[in-house]
């Protein structure tokens, strides 16, 4: 049924460089580790599960993850260890994930779902965003300059208590996978 199997039934432990799609669709139960990196439409459609990507070798420059990630996710949990390309999370509706930086056009259309990135984003963040919410670490102070404020409410995290709660905590579970 809909409820699917408990977190973690199945569990894959992969290496190497995944292709187009890599755990679209995914349903509740799995988890999908890669020690690797991944190309475009990472966990797209995603209903549940986990998705965690961790490079053999990074430095910057060098994106672990494709373009396209979580495009119509509507839940599930991904973790990338390094960033990705450009229209990450476009249309997720209820998908969590941490990133370290996105190219152009991220969370685009997205209606619900949480999304912290520990890095730069690229430009146009946010057109068409109705709905979830996306915590950017912005180091360089640029973030500003690149987020499309035509449908985004801006806050500082101070601003609510709660949110520093709910940005530990998908911190605390991105570090611990």
């Amino acid at each position: 049924g809909n409820d699917g199997l408990k977190d973690d039934s199945i569990k894959f432990e992969l290496s190497g460089t995944a292709g187009q799609s890599f755990g679209a669709f995914l349903a509740n139960g799995i988890r999908i580790r890669l020690r690797g990196t991944a190309n475009d439409y990472i966990g797209k459609g995603m209903n549940a599960g986990k998705i965690v990507i961790t490079p053999k070798y990074q430095r910057e420059g060098y994106a672990s993850g494709g373009n396209t990630c979580l495009y119509g996710a509507t839940g599930g949990k991904l973790f990338i260890a390094g960033e990705v390309g450009e229209r990450f999370c476009v249309r997720n509706s209820g998908a969590t994930t941490v990133v370290e930086g996105t190219g152009d056009h991220a969370c685009e259309y997205m209606t619900g779902g949480r999304v912290v990135i520990l890095g730069e984003i690229g430009k146009n963040f946010g057109a068409g965003m109705s709905g979830g919410i996306a915590y950017i670490y912005d180091k360089s102070k640029i973030a500003l300059k690149r987020i499309n404020k035509g449908m985004v409410d801006l806050h500082k995290i101070d601003d609510f208590s709660f949110c520093k709660d709910e940005v530990k905590s998908m911190i605390e579970n991105y570090v611990k996978c």
